[in-house]
């Protein structure tokens, strides 16, 4: 069986973050471990306390992993500069895809992160990832620039890109109209379109990059995995919206 290393944050719920994650990859067929940057205290009403874990502990949790053939790498939310240099420093030398979603908040309040603390997050992690999955306010601050159209989804996946990383998915469901997503990878743009589901579910990135981390692990090439990722996402959406607006994927 793959194996998928999840590099993040914790939430009592599972609802996002590394128990989340891991939900996903058994669903996908790969063995789940994990590495804690930090803790939180979360649930839908927002994050209410959160705690990073050392730079040291970070990397002794990735070195206790060596005796494990890791696949691929999933890292959602970070809090530290030291943190993320350390873990680039690490997965830079094990060459295995890695899927980064640089996630700045929860998604009913607090942040994980400040902005200039992200951005420096990101700039260590970029020349080592394989995708990077920013929503639209993620992708605003990583590209430096302000998002209402489609072009400028697509010229600010094209400024991350210039940063390192080797393809870049800015999502776009928050603009008006029909949900589109943007891959662009070796200088071309991809465009996703699809009609737009009704509610809302929590942990969404989440789910996509943890199913795209899963696909890599399986050796699925990078545009394929995107379709299915995607894909899988829309029906969890379906599904959550069953129980009710907010929910879980699980």
């Amino acid at each position: 069986m793959n194996i998928v290393c999840s590099i993040g944050t914790t939430e009592p719920h599972h609802a996002v973050g590394l128990g989340l994650d891991a939900y996903v990859f058994a669903e996908q067929g790969v063995r789940s471990v994990s590495v804690v940057a930090a803790v939180s205290a979360q649930n839908a009403c927002g994050v209410h306390a959160l705690v990073a874990m050392s730079p040291a502990l970070i990397e002794a949790q990735l070195s206790a992993l060596a005796d494990v053939e890791i696949d691929a790498y999933r890292i959602g939310a970070l809090m530290e500069e030291k943190s993320a240099e350390r873990i680039a420093r690490i997965l830079a030398s094990r060459g295995r895809p890695v899927v980064y979603d640089p996630v700045a908040a929860a998604s009913g309040g607090g942040a994980f992160a400040d902005s200039a603390t992200l951005k420096r997050i990101a700039a260590r992690l970029l020349p080592v990832v394989a995708i990077v999955t920013p929503n639209l306010s993620e992708a605003q601050l990583l590209a430096g620039m302000n998002i209402y159209t489609l072009q400028d989804m697509i010229a600010a996946a094209r400024t991350i890109a210039a940063q390192g990383a080797r393809a870049v998915l800015v999502k776009g469901g928050h603009l008006e109209g029909e949900p589109q997503d943007v891959l662009f990878v070796d200088g071309e743009a991809h465009v996703f379109t699809d009609e737009r589901l009704p509610g809302e579910m929590r942990g969404t990135g989440c789910v996509l990059a943890a199913c795209l981390a899963a696909m890599a692990a399986q050796g699925v090439p990078l545009l394929e995995a995107v379709l299915g990722a995607r894909d899988f996402v829309r029906k969890k959406i379906a599904s959550a919206q069953k129980i009710g607006a907010m929910s879980s994927a699980y």
